[in-house]
């Protein structure tokens, strides 16, 4: 499965994803690129991309160029191996075709559970519950699309949100393996289905921002906030939470994997709550700017000409993922979204 979600990837990035960024004009052009220099090419590839004052200063005498000169060309050569805005929209787009379909198939398959409506039902004859072809399926699609996640997140650029994304991963794989293998499939699919609910919504943000549509990117981004926080902050605690620390205990007891279950479970809470927060302040700052801040965990960086024109400008206000996610790959976003 983790092949097909790989293919599926690939696909749907060339025949599909591809022809629709180009429909909108979006170019497959990257930043500007650094003038060719070996020596400082050496430096950067063998050395440090990021060079203190003391080695600007000693290039700059070799050289006979101006420190900010050097530090210009430093900053576009680590531009340039960052993504291009088609390649962030083909990634963005098969990302939210997923979310979106997954998102349906578990709402759907959802409905007619009776758990989904009674979350003491996730309990009851527990752990003699039948496993059905469905529920098999929805599972293994979303551990497989998670296990891509975590795989292509060591070979994607590094961003700063790489630790809390990679914790997340390794959160939701662990939850949902070890909620497969304890037959704890039903009270899974309602974790699945809750956190599937908004994460469409941030793809779509993304590919309205990539096409120049920043009012459509600002009306995504700020659903996306709100049904988040209430999904996250309000459904996940009292609904989600309630029934694995509260009412398992009371029905079944507290059998031996009962903490490391809840464990990770709390662990997933305490990100929601730094993602929440971090989306608040967002959308706050976005509503005096009139538009969705810049990403602050933007892997493009300025470089020095629009430094020295916009050196007072406000900088962006935080990063997203999923690799995000928030690939992203996160949860959180600004309206440039540079990073992705």
């Amino acid at each position: 499965y983790l092949v097909l979600i790989q293919l599926f990837l690939g696909n749907s990035c060339r025949f599909i994803a591809k022809p629709c960024a180009i429909n909108l004009g979006i170019q497959d052009s990257g930043p500007h690129r650094a003038q060719p220099n070996a020596i400082l090419e050496k430096v950067f590839t063998s050395i440090t991309k990021s060079p203190d004052g003391k080695r600007l200063e000693g290039l700059s005498k070799q050289l006979d160029w101006d420190v900010r000169k050097i530090q210009r060309w430093f900053r576009h050569r680590r531009n340039q191996d960052k993504p291009t805005t088609l390649t962030k929209f083909c990634e963005s787009m098969w990302r939210f075709t997923f979310y979106l379909s997954i998102f349906f198939y578990g709402i759907r398959f959802l409905w007619t559970a009776p758990w989904f409506w009674d979350t003491r039902q996730c309990w009851y004859n527990y752990p003699f519950q039948p496993l059905t072809s469905r529920l098999y399926y929805y599972y293994i699609l979303e551990l497989a699309f998670y296990w891509s996640l975590m795989f292509s997140q060591f070979t994607d650029i590094k961003r700063k949100d790489f630790l809390i994304m990679f914790v997340h991963h390794l959160a939701t794989i662990g939850l949902i393996t070890f909620s497969y293998m304890n037959n704890m499939v039903r009270v899974g699919t309602l974790v699945l289905c809750l956190h599937d609910a908004s994460d469409f919504l941030l793809e779509a943000a993304k590919l309205a921002n990539y096409a120049k549509y920043q009012r459509l990117c600002d009306a995504f981004f700020m659903l996306f906030g709100v049904v988040f926080i209430v999904t996250r902050l309000g459904i996940y605690p009292f609904w989600i939470l309630n029934t694995t620390l509260f009412e398992s205990w009371e029905l079944i007891g507290p059998y031996p994997s009962w903490w490391l279950f809840n464990g990770l479970l709390v662990t997933l809470q305490v990100l929601h709550v730094i993602w929440s927060y971090l989306i608040i302040r967002t959308a706050s700052k976005a509503l005096v700017r009139g538009k969705v801040s810049k990403d602050d965990r933007s892997d493009v960086e300025s470089s020095s000409e629009e430094e020295d024109v916009t050196s007072n400008s406000t900088k962006g206000i935080f990063s997203t993922s999923s690799n995000g996610s928030n690939r992203l790959n996160g949860h959180v976003a600004g309206g440039q979204w540079t990073g992705e």
